[in-house]
C-alpha cells in the first residue's frame, strides 16, 4: 500500500521498494487536420489584413508622392531637343501598386523612382517587406513541418484554471485523501471544485476512471505506477505533467511485527541488486504488451509537406490565372467595340 500519515499511525510499513507520486491521467490529444490553406498559418489573420492595408495605402501614396514631385515628370520624347509641353509620369495609378506588389513579391519591377521623396517610399516599403518575408518564410517551416498537437492542459495549474475539462480522483483513496488535506493553494482549489461539482467526478474503481477519461473531457488523478502500467498499454491515454507528490509503496505488517525488519532488509538486497527494476521492466514493458508509440520529439527527418499543406497556394495560382483570362477577353472585346466604332465613325465623315 502507499505509505501515508492516517496508515502509519496504525500499522507498521516495510521500507519502501518503489516510489510514486500522483499524475493526471488523459486522452491523447488529437492533431490538426491538415488544412488546404496551412501556408496562411504562420501569420495572423490581423497580419494579413495589415499587410493588404499597407501594400494600398504603399501604392497610393507612391502615385501622389510622384505626382508631387517634379522629378518625376520626364519628357515623353528626349531625342527632341527644345523645350516640350508634354510630359509623363511613370508611377500612374496602375504603375503604382505594379511596383509595390513586385517589391512584395521579391521579384522588382522595371520602375524605378527617381526622386527623393519617392526614392524614400520606396526604400522604407522594400525594408517593410524585408521583415514580413523573413518572418513568414522562418515561421513557414516550423507551421508546415511539425505536426500541432491540441493540448488544452499541461499541467496541475492549467487543470485547476479551468472549467471545461472536469477532474476527479479514487473515492476514498490515498489521493483524495491527498488533495482534501493539501495546504498548497493550486491543490485546495482543484479538491473544492472536486468537492463541489455534481455530478461526482470521484469513481469507485480504476478501471471506471479509465473509461470516463477514454469518453473524453475527463482527467483522472491518480498514482503514477499504475498510470505508467495503463499508458504504456493504451495509446489512446497519456500522462500530463509530472508528479503532484513523493511517496512510496511499501508492505503493511501489524503494529510491532517481527517480519517487518526482515522483508526490509530483503527489500533493499534486492534494490541493490537491481532485481526490483528488472521486475518492474518485466511487468510494466513487456515488448508483446506495450503501445508501440510513434516518438516524433526523437525523428530526425522533418514531415514531408504533401497537398494537404500546401494545395492552396495551387488554388490561389490557378483563380489568378483563371481572372487574367477573363480580364484578356474583356479587354479583347472592349478594344474591338471601340475600333468599330472608330471605324463606322469615320465611314461617316
Amino acid at each position: 500500500m502507499t505509505i501515508n500519515y492516517a496508515r502509519e499511525s496504525v500499522i507498521d510499513f516495510t521500507k519502501p521498494f518503489m516510489n510514486l507520486g500522483i499524475s493526471i491521467l488523459f486522452k491523447v490529444p488529437t492533431s490538426h487536420p491538415a488544412r488546404l490553406f496551412s501556408f496562411m498559418n504562420p501569420l495572423a489573420i490581423e497580419i494579413w489584413l495589415y499587410v493588404l492595408a499597407a501594400y494600398i495605402l504603399v501604392s497610393v501614396t507612391m502615385f501622389v508622392v510622384a505626382r508631387f514631385s517634379p522629378y518625376e515628370w520626364n519628357n515623353p520624347h528626349p531625342c527632341h531637343s527644345g523645350p516640350t509641353e508634354i510630359v509623363e509620369n511613370q508611377f500612374s495609378l496602375s504603375n503604382s501598386f505594379w511596383f509595390t506588389i513586385g517589391t512584395l513579391m521579391q521579384q522588382g519591377s522595371d520602375l524605378n523612382p527617381k526622386a527623393t521623396s519617392t526614392r524614400i517610399v520606396g526604400g522604407i516599403w522594400w525594408f517593410f517587406t524585408l521583415i514580413i518575408i523573413s518572418s513568414y518564410t522562418a515561421n513557414l517551416a516550423a507551421f508546415l513541418t511539425v505536426e500541432r498537437m491540441i493540448t488544452p492542459i499541461e499541467n496541475a495549474e492549467d487543470l485547476a484554471g479551468q472549467t471545461d475539462i472536469t477532474y476527479g480522483t479514487l473515492e476514498s483513496g490515498s489521493t483524495m485523501t491527498f488533495f482534501r488535506d493539501s495546504m498548497i493553494e493550486t491543490y485546495k482549489k482543484m479538491w473544492r471544485f472536486m468537492e463541489n461539482k455534481k455530478p461526482s467526478v470521484f469513481v469507485p474503481t480504476y478501471e471506471e476512471g479509465i473509461q470516463r477519461v477514454l469518453q473524453g473531457d475527463y482527467a483522472f488523478l491518480m498514482e503514477s505506477t499504475m498510470l505508467d502500467y495503463i499508458v504504456q498499454r493504451d495509446c489512446n491515454l497519456t500522462q500530463i505533467g509530472g508528479l503532484l507528490d513523493s511517496k512510496g509503496y511499501g508492505i503493511a505488517t501489524p503494529m510491532g511485527s517481527p517480519w517487518r525488519d526482515k522483508i526490509s532488509l530483503a527489500i533493499l538486497e534486492l534494490q541493490e541488486k537491481g532485481e526490483i527494476q528488472i521486475l518492474y521492466d518485466k511487468w510494466w514493458k513487456s515488448p508483446g504488451d506495450t503501445c508501440m508509440r510513434t516518438e516524433k520529439g526523437k525523428e530526425n527527418k522533418a514531415n514531408a509537406l504533401g497537398v494537404a499543406n500546401i494545395g492552396g497556394i495551387f488554388v490561389v495560382l490557378l483563380c489568378g490565372l483563371a481572372f487574367a483570362v477573363l480580364v484578356a477577353i474583356f479587354e479583347f472585346c472592349y478594344n474591338s467595340r471601340r475600333n468599330s466604332a472608330s471605324e463606322r465613325h469615320e465611314l461617316i465623315d
